[in-house]
């Protein structure tokens, strides 16, 4: 979206936003399914079917998306559109920006090898290299931003409530 469109667009929504806080909740749903022959998960995604499986350090193929590289994935994602969304709202002109997330896994957890090692990453980095003529209080302001309104960068940091349900269902 263009920005000056993006700014005309976002301004009323914000306004009915301030005055009607059950307005602004939203509740976003993902689905995939899992089938019996194969160690993958078939992902829905707006733009068709995404093949998750295992990483090969893991005993994957490799020929599958692994979830820890979506998971960055998805943060590089919200990471630029909110880093560009505060650049348009503050009027800091960038003219182009690459952002990239490492993070480290230690798969000895994954693998139930090594009791105590935990699950999961244990650091995630966000990097942004930007071409721009703004002063550095204008990107260090930037970043705070960015940082403050990614929603997959705040979900990492601040571990919202999860809960985990199975149900038996039978297909005939």
């Amino acid at each position: 979206m263009e920005v000056t469109k993006f700014k005309a667009t976002q301004e009323p929504i914000k306004a009915r936003y301030s005055k009607d806080a059950k307005a602004a909740f939203l509740t976003l749903k993902a689905r995939g399914s899992a089938s019996e022959s194969t160690v993958t998960c078939k992902v829905e995604t707006g733009r068709g079917l995404a093949l998750a499986g295992i990483h090969p350090k893991a005993g994957g193929t490799g020929q599958e998306l692994c979830s820890g590289d979506m998971l960055l994935e998805a943060l590089i994602a919200c990471a630029g559109v909110s880093m560009r969304a505060a650049a348009a709202v503050l009027e800091i002109p960038i003219k182009s920006a690459a952002v990239s997330a490492e993070g480290d896994v230690d798969l000895r957890g994954t693998l139930g090898v090594t009791d105590g090692v935990p699950v999961g990453f244990k650091e995630i980095r966000l990097r942004f290299d930007v071409d721009s003529d703004a002063t550095q209080d204008q990107l260090d302001q930037l970043i705070e931003l960015t940082d403050r309104y990614c929603v997959i960068f705040q979900t990492i940091q601040n571990s919202p409530r999860t809960s985990v349900a199975m149900s038996k269902v039978r297909h005939r």
